[in-house]
């Protein structure tokens, strides 16, 4: 967490309105579904940039490596949360609504904080949330949606693992005695391993023999 500089305050911010302080939260989860999102240090730069155009006062900067798919579970949202409960913030400056969350029970969460007046403002790249009914509906929008996506991969990634399994292919870790191609042309392939192969066979064969030598050491 980094403490941020007062800067002046934001013309779109009434006069007799308590000042808005922001926390810029940037999250990037280390899970695939998210390679094409800016790094956290670049989310870091772009919202700084914009608070210095739009005159926003940063009380604090706070960085999170963590998925936003399951509710309650990322340790720096929660404590944001908790300090907008506690008037420490007012306004939270994030590249875009799926950094705060990718999930219903967090969404709800930050709707209720505006609700109750807690949280004044949600800055994004491009958009402005209030408390303004419009205006959170399409933050709940946009926050499903993410949901959707979440949701959907899982549903496609089971669809092309099964029709993969259906082609003969093999989508997971070769069992023991093949290996996996590493050849992008032949991804999902298994080969034969060369060096454990003979040794499993040798085994599997010798197997029966050791089973029927036991039984016959038991009866007799």
């Amino acid at each position: 967490m980094e403490q941020g500089t007062t800067q002046i305050r934001s013309p779109q911010q009434p006069i007799n309105a308590a000042p808005l302080r922001y926390c810029l939260y940037a999250r990037k989860s280390t899970e695939s579904e998210e390679r094409q999102v800016l790094s956290i240090d670049s989310q870091v730069k772009e919202m700084l940039q914009l608070a210095e155009r739009e005159g926003l006062e940063i009380a604090e900067i706070k960085r999170e490596s963590h998925s936003a798919k399951d509710t309650g579970q990322r340790p720096i949202f929660n404590e944001i949360v908790e300090e907008i409960k506690q008037g420490k913030f007012n306004g939270i400056l994030t590249w875009a609504p799926d950094r705060i969350s990718r999930n219903a029970g967090d969404l709800g969460r930050i709707v209720d904080l505006m609700d109750q007046k807690l949280l004044v403002e949600i800055r994004t790249y491009g958009q402005r949330f209030t408390n303004n009914p419009n205006e959170k509906f399409l933050l709940m929008i946009l926050g499903s949606q993410a949901k959707l996506e979440n949701d959907n991969r899982g549903i496609n990634v089971k669809r092309g693992l099964r029709t993969r399994v259906e082609m003969g292919l093999w989508p997971g870790v070769a069992p023991l005695g093949y290996l996996n191609q590493k050849l992008m042309d032949k991804k999902c392939q298994v080969i034969v391993d060369p060096v454990r192969a003979p040794v499993i066979k040798k085994m599997l064969k010798r197997w029966p023999m050791n089973i029927t030598r036991a039984e016959s050491s038991t009866t007799g």
